[in-house]
């Protein structure tokens, strides 16, 4: 796990389970029909998949059987704030409101500055070793952090870059206003590596919804960003947000599909028919939700916004940090607690929930047809001790191997012949 295995030439992975359709008995789906295959890598990408059981030649790697599935996508994490790789130590008792932690976090990260770098490449470690390849990673942009965040994080990540992929959104943690951050987000905007714009809570820690939000809009579209803001507020106020940037996305198509809002937790308060009028205005504005599965006692209506054609996202939000206590950094154990919280128990439907932890992308579609993978794809992808995805999801399966971009992240079934 700690050394790459780094295979530019072409190399042969043997007795790779996929999965090739669904079982039915009468009309209804019981099972998933798997075969072995031989498949050829090349340059970062699938180069040829053969089906049969082999005997691993030279330069082949025996997958003895395992199933394969897409890579892992943590949608929703800060890297730059874990306390992994420190002593255990659970959420502070006194911090309960987003105004209590902006305080606490301008006591300790003068301190936590200092060894960010090692902290995020352990936590980046740690995802790996549960099957994921790639972040959406928010981090602080404050008068506290200055840029130093931002800058230890790129380093981190620089570290990683053959075996893990991000993409960062600039959060200004302690508000625009709040705490005078808006100058930092103008300077940070402007930075090549930061691919999305944050935003917090715009009137319960700014006191407006639209000052703040008018600024985070107008910044990513002078810099040709995505928007990804964190809107914990649950009342009147969490509503007229949601409604006023799929307002702004509306006006400026430019932002359609990068723009997200994550928590969204307005969303959870919500009567059916409220809801299903904003999940339809989503929809329509390609805005897309990024929500942690579940955020304490909060259980989000993920299926019917899926169902209205919302975006939706997953991720573990916090990994042992000072705001959370539960993260374990496996995005399979999300989908797992999906299928619980929502009551999906079946074949079709545990394969279905799959998607929490893959960002969308399964090897099968609702058909049963195989849609994954394919010839030509990017060679990203984890081997899991299971028959099939919903055993998977079911089980919680171990992780035996993960390939990044072609490169051997992690094996844990044998050595290569």
């Amino acid at each position: 796990m700690n050394e790459l295995n780094q295979r530019n030439e072409q190399y042969t992975l043997e007795n790779v389970r996929l999965e090739t359709g669904f079982l039915y008995r009468e009309g209804k789906i019981v099972g998933t029909d798997t075969a072995l295959f031989k498949v050829t890598i090349a340059d970062g990408k699938i180069k040829e998949i053969r089906p049969g059981q082999t005997t691993v030649g030279s330069g082949g790697f025996d997958a003895k059987g395992k199933l394969a599935l897409p890579a892992f996508r943590d949608m929703h994490i800060h890297l730059d704030k874990t306390l992994y790789g420190l002593p255990w130590k659970a959420v502070f008792p006194k911090n309960r409101t987003v105004k209590d932690m902006i305080a606490r976090e301008q006591e300790i990260i003068p301190e936590l500055l200092k060894t960010s770098v090692e902290r995020a490449e352990k936590l980046i470690m740690l995802l790996q070793g549960y099957g994921t390849n790639f972040a959406r990673t928010h981090f602080n942009v404050d008068p506290t952090s200055g840029t130093k965040s931002l800058a230890n994080l790129l380093r981190a990540l620089e570290h990683v870059k053959d075996s893990f992929g991000a993409e960062l959104v600039a959060f200004p943690q302690h508000g625009l206003y709040y705490t005078d951050s808006a100058g930092l987000m103008k300077e940070i905007a402007a930075w090549d590596k930061v691919d999305f714009i944050g935003g917090l809570d715009p009137f319960s820690i700014d006191g407006s919804i639209e000052k703040p939000m008018d600024l985070t809009v107008q910044l990513a579209l002078d810099n040709k960003k995505g928007i990804d803001i964190h809107l914990h507020e649950g009342g009147e106020s969490g509503v007229k947000t949601i409604h006023y940037l799929i307002d702004k996305v509306l006006e400026n198509p430019a932002l359609q599909g990068r723009t997200f809002i994550s928590h969204a937790f307005a969303l959870g308060y919500m009567s059916q028919k409220d809801l299903q009028y904003t999940a339809e205005r989503l929809a329509s504005a390609k805005v897309g939700i990024a929500s942690s599965v579940p955020f304490r006692n909060m259980l989000m209506p993920l299926p019917q916004l899926r169902k209205a054609g919302v975006e939706v996202l997953t991720g573990n939000d916090n990994v042992q940090d000072h705001w959370g206590t539960f993260g374990s950094g496996n995005m399979l154990q999300k989908a797992n607690l999906a299928a619980q919280l929502y009551g999906y128990e079946t074949e079709f439907d545990l394969s279905r929930c799959l998607h929490y932890a893959t960002n969308g992308k399964l090897p099968l579609d609702d058909s049963g047809q195989q849609v994954w993978p394919k010839v030509g794809d990017e060679a990203s992808f984890l081997l899991v001790d299971a028959s099939c995805s919903a055993e998977a999801v079911s089980r919680i399966s171990a992780v035996d191997g993960l390939l990044h971009k072609g490169n051997i992240v992690k094996w844990s079934n044998s050595s290569p012949i």
